[in-house]
């Protein structure tokens, strides 16, 4: 999965993430395969950023 590849994770951990509505929002097609528009997946990038201020 290009995604995980991406992000480096494993994909047992994408799918956990899925699991616990942690991970960017899926288009699941009538085969069963997953998509991720890649707005989605760069607003959902953002959004892990924190706010780190030493």
């Amino acid at each position: 999965m290009e995604v995980c590849d991406e992000l480096r994770v494993a994909r047992r951990t994408f799918y956990e993430w899925r699991m616990k509505r942690r991970g960017p929002k899926c288009i699941k097609l009538p085969n069963g395969e997953l998509r991720i528009r890649r707005s989605d997946l760069d607003r959902w990038i953002d959004e892990q950023e924190e706010d780190v201020n030493w």
